[in-house]
């Protein structure tokens, strides 16, 4: 399960620009345990929290920036509360984080030796705070040339941290520029492409599914490497991440469709991520779980 909850979340939005004030940020019920029971009864294995979106406003206790939630109303630490359920009930925890940070001066003036310490510390404390993190989802790369990141030093620290921590990075197949069509799409991949965000465990392109043949071997400076895919499906038609008003009235996915990319994609040997993002409340919606409940039955009737 994928869970996209943030500031954006209480301001309407997808994306936001770093400037919304952190104190719209108030939860009146925050019910992280249901969103993992959720997760839980319906199969899944693990599920991913979106820790820090491209706005930089963090959900967890963090002493790297004001803008987190221990600076508005509702203080409670997400990453903290969402990793206890994901002990209660017996599955993984992964986290998403946006290296893309619209918040950070540093980002903007002092990129190299400002702004990479700064995430590496970040990363650091959702690695070793919150206990096993199975798996660790990058995005906001494509701001600047994959060099720029130093993965190499990032991917070290992690490693060295977690061994097991599988890392992704998304649009992670094409060309190492800033163009959009150096990206290569999962449906359009062939065998050997490059690797533009390098060093990864898997690959990312959200929302789109994988090719019938899904190919798994990648080249990076003449070097082949084996990179499964992680699907990414969205619980409501269009771009549809955050919980908002217009979320809600927004049609649900179809279900024999995602059901059989769900089943392709298995059948390739990947992974697959379902949204379901929490409202301002801090509770899933009804309608969203219902939709889960239908789409996994549908895989279980398939699979027997």
């Amino acid at each position: 399960m994928f869970i996209h909850f943030g500031i954006n979340t209480f301001a309407n939005c997808e994306w936001s620009d770093g400037q919304l004030d952190k104190m719209l940020y108030n939860p009146s019920s925050l019910d992280c345990d249901g969103w993992v029971k959720t997760a839980a009864e319906n199969g899944m294995k693990y599920v991913i929290i979106t820790a820090k979106h491209h706005d930089g406003f963090c959900i967890w206790n963090t002493d790297t920036t004001e803008y987190c939630v221990k600076n508005t109303a509702c203080m409670t630490d997400v990453i903290a509360e969402v990793s206890k359920a994901c002990k209660k009930y017996g599955i993984s925890l992964g986290i998403y984080y946006s290296l893309w940070d619209r918040n950070s001066i540093l980002y903007k003036e002092n990129f190299r030796e400002g702004y990479l310490p700064y995430m590496r510390t970040q990363i650091y404390e959702l690695l070793t705070h919150y206990g096993d993190i199975c798996e660790l989802w990058l995005d906001g790369s494509w701001d600047k040339p994959g060099n720029a990141w130093e993965f190499d030093i990032l991917y070290d620290m992690v490693k060295n941290i977690n061994p097991s921590c599988q890392i992704g990075i998304n649009h992670t197949i094409g060309r190492n520029t800033l163009e959009p069509e150096e990206r290569y799409m999962p449906e359009r991949c062939i065998e050997g492409d490059p690797i533009r965000m390098f060093p990864s465990d898997f690959r990312l392109w959200d929302p789109y599914p994988c090719s019938e043949n899904d190919p798994k071997i990648y080249t990076y400076k003449g070097e082949k490497y084996y990179l499964p895919f992680e699907m990414t499906i969205c619980s409501r038609e269009g771009f549809s991440w955050f919980n908002s008003d217009e979320y809600e009235k927004k049609e649900f996915t179809d279900i024999s469709q995602t059901v059989q990319n769900c089943i392709r994609a298995f059948s390739q040997k990947n992974n697959v991520v379902i949204n379901l993002p929490p409202d301002k409340n801090g509770k899933l919606s009804e309608g969203d779980i219902e939709h889960l409940e239908k789409i996994v039955k549908g895989i279980n009737s398939y699979v027997k």
